[in-house]
Parts: structure tokens; C-alpha cells; sequence
């Protein structure tokens, strides 16, 4: 494993901007702070069953991904309107510019919304008045992934991608999210195919609660250019031996990890054996403001909490960019930066 830095260089790398990076594991949902959640309720007239933002706060204490999910599904409540979508996204990019966050890929859940009465045109029309500004505003550039909840059936989302059909042309990707044990990749094997024939990329969230298996399956069934988490596939040898010979990206989120209980402590994080063993492996927020951290906080804590030296955080900051879902001419600026970083 990486030496740790020396306090001299900590100091150094603390005077400096943070490292640029893509950030691909992000929902935006996620990304809700108590603030935000709270004014939100008041401009719609949603009343939360909290009565200060810090005993919200103090809700944010889970014993795995179902807890978290029953919260994350009861605040979505107070989003209703394009504006109070804008309004999340564009709270999410200036935080993500502060965290050096140079492109992102922003996960969106639909039926969570549409369940609600919310129509599709307006979460991604909310959404993409936003990211239109992205570059303007922030200097970042963006994709959308459309996510598929994989707790509801594989008709409700083959029903989603058909609503979502007169906007494709916002989305970039496909994903898969939400409970994980129980609902296997092959579940979905149908909509996936038809995301491809769109043209679509392709990812999915699998090996985080759920077994090595459900990422064979990802890969294999639905044909998915990257592993969301993918933590638990270096339980299998053979599955690390074909995602480091294809190179495949896994977007890990350490800070995530530990607090759904994926691992108990940061400190046992298989981060390093996974850039040891060659995966292309990234590092991400996943929903930030439920899990204590963003983009760049996290690269921070797995550089205290396991040693990573500043070779191991570029390495992961060059991933980031050559797992996006980027032309070359941008990625290779984006990693042109980076180098003169």
C-alpha cells in the first residue's frame, strides 16, 4: 500500500486547489441538503415530519441501504416543480466546482418522482436548465443518467424508458439503483436492450450490498460500460481477472461504504487492493449530503484514512476522466489539466 504523506506535503497539497476530477456516481436526489429541503417544503407547502434542519440532520444515522432509502424516498416530496429541480442540480454544481469537480455524470431517478404526480418532462426539463449553465457558471461539464429503481418491476421501468423517449436527447446513460439484495441485474435484461438499441451507454449499481454474482450478471446480461460500486468483486478472482483485462470502471464511493455498513470502518476500505490489482477504479460522492461528504471530501478521507499518497489520488483523478462518457479531444484536455495540476 502507498506510504501516507508527510505533514510537510499535507500542508502543501492543503494550500492547493483541489485535484480536477470526474465525478461519476452522483444522484441528485442525494444531494439535498436540509437547508435546500427545507425551503423547498416551505415554497411548496410541504410540511416534514422534522422540525429544524438539525433534526434532520440527526436522521441521517443508518443501519444499511434500506434505512437510508426509507428517508431519501420521504424527503423527494418537497420537488414538484422544474424550478425547485434547476434549483437542486445548480446547488449540487457549485458545491461540486469548490471540490474541483471538472465533468459529471448525474444519476436521476424518474419513477421516485413520477410515483408522485411529478411528470418526467419536468424532472429532466428542471434538470437540464441547469446543466445547460454548467459550463457557463461553473466550468463543468455534464451527462444525465437515467436510473431505473430495481425494487419496482422490470414493466415499470421498460414503461419509464418509453415515457422518457422525447428526451433522450438530454440523456446519456442509462443506470440501475436503489435495494439491491433480492433484485438481480437480469431483472432488467429487457430495458437494457432497448437503452442500447437507443444508442445509449450503460451502467449499474451492483456489488455494493449485492453479491460478485449480480456483477457478472451486469456485465454479462446486461452489457454495462461500467460497475457503480462494485466493491464486493474482489471477493471473486476471477471477476477482478475480467474487469482489469477489460478495463472496466468501478465508480466506488468510500465515504457510502461506510456509512450503509457496506464496511465498517474506512480504514478496511479495499480501495488500495483494488488499484493494486489494476481495476479501473474512481471515486465519488454517490448522495453526498446524506453521507457526509462530496467529491473531493472524499478523496481527502481515503488519503488520511488509508494512506493513499499523492501518485495513488492522481491515479484515481486520471480514471475519473478515462472512465467518463466523454469525446476524446475533452477527455484528453481534462487530462491535460490534471497532468499540469
Amino acid at each position: 500500500m502507498p506510504s501516507a504523506p508527510s505533514e510537510s506535503s499535507a500542508a502543501a497539497s492543503a494550500a492547493k486547489p483541489p485535484l480536477p476530477k470526474a465525478e461519476l456516481h452522483l444522484h441528485i436526489e442525494g444531494t439535498l441538503e436540509p437547508g435546500l429541503a427545507f425551503a423547498l417544503a416551505e415554497r411548496n407547502g410541504v410540511q416534514l415530519p422534522y422540525a429544524t434542519e438539525e433534526d434532520l440532520r440527526r436522521a441521517y444515522s443508518f443501519a444499511d441501504l434500506q434505512s437510508f432509502l426509507n428517508l431519501y424516498y420521504a424527503l423527494m416530496a418537497v420537488l414538484r416543480t422544474e424550478d425547485d429541480f434547476a434549483d437542486l442540480a445548480d446547488a449540487y454544481l457549485a458545491r461540486a466546482k469548490e471540490q474541483g469537480v471538472r465533468h459529471a455524470e448525474i444519476f436521476f431517478d424518474p419513477q421516485a418522482h413520477t410515483a408522485r404526480g411529478v411528470p418526467i418532462g419536468t424532472v429532466i426539463g428542471g434538470l437540464a436548465r441547469a446543466l445547460d449553465r454548467a459550463q457557463e457558471n461553473y466550468g463543468i461539464s455534464t451527462r444525465l443518467i437515467m436510473c431505473f429503481l430495481r425494487d419496482e418491476s422490470a414493466e415499470s421501468a421498460r414503461a419509464t424508458f418509453e415515457a422518457a423517449r422525447p428526451y433522450l436527447d438530454r440523456i446519456t446513460a442509462v443506470g440501475l439503483d436503489s435495494a439491491e439484495v433480492g433484485h438481480p441485474p437480469s431483472k432488467f435484461r429487457e430495458v437494457y436492450a432497448l437503452a442500447r438499441a437507443a444508442g445509449l451507454k450503460c451502467v449499474a449499481h451492483a456489488g455494493e450490498e449485492g453479491p460478485p454474482a449480480y456483477v457478472w450478471e451486469a456485465l454479462d446480461v446486461l452489457g454495462v460500460d461500467r460497475i457503480d460500486h462494485g466493491v464486493r468483486s474482489m471477493e471473486d478472482e476471477a471477476l477482478v481477472a475480467r474487469l482489469v483485462a477489460d478495463q472496466v470502471p468501478l465508480t466506488v464511493c468510500p465515504l457510502s461504504n461506510v456509512r450503509l455498513r457496506v464496511i465498517d470502518d474506512l480504514a478496511d476500505h479495499p480501495l488500495p487492493a483494488m488499484l493494486d490489482a489494476g481495476l479501473l477504479v474512481t471515486v465519488n460522492s454517490d448522495d453526498p449530503a446524506y453521507f457526509g461528504g462530496y467529491a473531493d471530501d472524499n478523496f481527502t478521507a481515503v488519503r488520511d484514512a488509508l494512506g493513499l499518497d499523492e501518485a495513488a489520488l492522481r491515479t484515481l483523478a486520471r480514471n475519473s476522466f478515462r472512465a467518463a462518457f466523454l469525446d476524446e479531444a475533452t477527455r484528453a484536455a481534462y487530462l491535460k489539466e490534471l497532468d499540469a495540476y
